[in-house]
């Protein structure tokens, strides 16, 4: 623990017992929670900051439209907001009409919206504290690259939750990895949900300003294999972005992050320029997310590439299998 982090410390146990009577309330049935007339799936984390949620929810939206579910996304969006944001955003050009967004804090009340226009199926995005809204199946996702933020609860670390948390999922997916026993072994200890694992995929590299120019990421492609790109990402946890462009082969010749859901500014473009300038690269690389911030700045010397990423469960079929496996138990049991 940090200097600063141990200074944090008094309030972070005043975080976690709070957390833990919230939970618990709900759990007694002392808070009550609110239920729509369909099939609620919650994917969620126990630490702040990116494991993949929107790509995951992205997926399973996908995956039941395939399967002709009626399927809507419900989400908090940037502070509770009723309005679009970033990550609402990505959402609606991934999926485009066929499932509809219901964006607002209150998610029960933009459920019952979604419910209207004939959703059956709700993907609630960043659910896992969400405890106001009943839920057939909770999905965690815990990021291999950082999985337990440290270990410490907010504000002294990542964790909006005790680890012991991990007793409410029904399904654990580790993301950004293939193998991780010692993760599994520690979420061995406080669940027996069955756990897989999720990677991310670099599709292309996408210019912002003409998105006709793509970069196909192979190792035959010399075009994006050439390139010195400078990295900025306003994203929950860009080293784990870092550690994917690395992994990917891409050519990071410096980087800057931001804080999560940034609104990049002309100073601040300004500034990843200079930096850019002085690191030798030759292009500004951001994620797609970002993308949706930059309405505020424009690059006077660099061109401006984003990386469009895709993330999916390594043995697909199987844990859709289970998700639909669960969900259909909990019917009966409701049923009952």
């Amino acid at each position: 623990m940090t200097f600063a982090q141990s200074l944090l410390w008094p309030a972070s146990l005043l975080y976690g017992a709070g957390a833990r009577v919230r939970a618990w309330s709900y759990e007694r049935g002392l808070l009550k929670q609110k239920r729509l007339s369909g099939t609620v799936i919650s994917v969620g984390n126990l630490t702040v900051g990116g494991t993949g949620k929107t790509p995951m929810v992205c997926w399973l939206a996908g995956r039941a439209v395939v399967d002709k579910k009626r399927v809507g996304i419900l989400t908090r969006g940037y502070r509770g907001s009723a309005g679009s944001s970033d990550e609402a955003a990505l959402l609606q050009k991934r999926l485009g009409d066929a499932v509809p967004i219901g964006i607002g804090a209150n998610r029960f009340n933009k459920g019952k919206e979604l419910s209207a226009r004939g959703v059956e199926w709700f993907i609630l995005d960043d659910g896992f504290q969400h405890f106001q809204l009943a839920r057939n199946l909770d999905i965690v996702l815990i990021d291999a690259v950082n999985p337990f933020g440290g270990g410490h609860l907010l504000p002294a670390g990542r964790l909006r939750e005790p680890i012991s948390a991990l007793s409410r999922a029904d399904i654990v997916v580790i993301t950004r990895s293939e193998h991780a026993p010692a993760i599994e072994a520690l979420i061995r200890r406080y669940s027996a949900a069955p756990i897989y694992y999720a990677q991310t995929k670099l599709e292309r590299i996408t210019m912002v300003a003409d998105p006709g120019t793509q970069f196909t990421v192979d190792a035959n492609s010399v075009d994006w294999l050439a390139r010195k790109f400078f990295v900025f990402c306003g994203i929950g946890n860009p080293k784990a972005f870092l550690s994917d462009l690395e992994r990917w082969g891409v050519n990071v010749a410096g980087w800057i992050a931001f804080r999560d859901h940034h609104f990049y500014s002309q100073s601040d473009m300004n500034a990843i320029e200079r930096r850019a300038r002085e690191a030798g690269a030759d292009t500004l690389l951001c994620t797609e997310k970002d993308t949706f911030n930059l309405k505020g700045a424009r690059a006077i010397e660099f061109p401006i590439a984003y990386c469009v990423i895709s993330l999916a469960p390594i043995d697909a079929e199987r844990f859709w299998l289970e998700v639909n496996s669960i969900v259909d138990a909990r019917r009966q049991e409701a049923a009952r």
